[in-house]
């Protein structure tokens, strides 16, 4: 199993740097950073000083979206990159939430993801695309290679996820739900003719190391809220008993009375106080080394390959290097 951190990009960018190259001395194979240039500073700067930081990390942003930059360049950013520092990055991408709420627009749809997802990869990788009727190509660019981790949650999500992308992110760390997405991605693959064990699985979820397991809860509930919104997408488009959906996705958010993008991603936030202990219990890994290592290798078990720290807490170091020390090794 490999092991990636995902940062926010709050000035001062060499923070994040300084994160990226700790974790990458610690064992971490991965740096990721959000992508909501309005609520943060614009990552793809940044993603070249991680790159500039570390030898061999991994980096992109988890994730990025189609409808805040043109796809051409998001193509020609992760391509330039790749140039510079010898195809280092891979590209998470959804339909964008906060990205494109706070700016007045909606999320975009599963079409428009399918076809960005198309063009960004085949770009990047320096092959020619039609891009709205228009033969493209990038003249500095042969050969290549840009890996797509498509973010999903719901039924149509996870089977484009399956038919198309080349991996599959999933943004908790509750073993019987990834079970429910990992079967359905793996399930679309076959049907279009994929090998599924050729997608690589990532979770990612707040992970905190210690003993005070109150305060823990307390300072990753913004993640309960932060996915809840995703939640109440999927009810508002399938209904509350919709089969398609897990009830254990959709119970906690009948307290949900609306999000504050002003506080997206930040511990303490007071939107969140309907998340219930029980559902950050199973969304985030919480507790000592033990109950990592414990909920870790149920993960694994189930096809997962990677497992990504969101590290928006207060323990930032501490968590680093308990995982460096103890849990990465573990699985090694």
């Amino acid at each position: 199993m490999d092991f990636g951190v995902v940062l926010q990009t709050d000035p001062p960018a060499s923070r994040v740097v300084e994160l990226a190259r700790l974790a990458e001395t610690l064992g971490f194979t991965h740096g990721y950073t959000f992508d909501s240039h309005v609520l943060w500073q614009e990552p793809f700067p940044i993603f070249g000083a991680m790159l500039a930081a570390t030898e061999k990390m991994i980096v992109g942003p988890m994730v990025t979206n189609p409808g805040t930059r043109d796809w051409t360049v998001i193509a020609s950013l992760f391509a330039t990159l790749n140039d510079m520092y010898g195809e280092r990055t891979v590209c998470g991408i959804g339909r964008g939430d906060s990205a494109m709420r706070v700016i007045g627009k909606k999320p975009c749809n599963l079409a428009t993801l399918e076809e960005s997802m198309k063009v960004i990869k085949a770009l990047a990788e320096g092959e020619e695309v039609d891009y709205h009727g228009t033969p493209l190509s990038f003249p500095w660019r042969q050969g290549g290679s840009l890996p797509i981790w498509m973010a999903a949650y719901g039924p149509k999500a996870l089977a484009l996820c399956g038919r198309q992308a080349d991996g599959f992110v999933l943004q908790l760390a509750d073993p019987q739900i990834a079970a429910w997405t990992i079967g359905a991605v793996r399930q679309s693959a076959e049907e279009a003719g994929r090998d599924p064990d050729s997608i690589t699985f990532c979770v990612v979820a707040p992970a905190y190391v210690g003993d005070d397991i109150a305060h823990q809860r307390d300072q990753v509930r913004w993640f309960g809220g932060m996915v809840g919104n995703h939640v109440a997408d999927l009810v508002g488009r399938y209904g509350a008993d919709s089969s398609m959906v897990p009830q254990a996705l959709t119970d906690y958010i009948e307290g949900r009375k609306g999000y504050d993008y002003a506080d997206h991603g930040r511990a303490g936030a007071e939107h969140t106080d309907f998340v219930p202990d029980e559902i950050l219990d199973r969304f985030c890994i919480l507790g000592n080394e033990a109950a990592h290592i414990e909920r870790l290798e149920e993960l694994r078990a189930l096809g997962v390959d990677q497992f990504a720290v969101y590290l928006m807490h207060d323990q930032k170091e501490e968590t680093l290097n308990a995982y460096g020390q103890h849990i990465i090794p573990a699985f090694q």
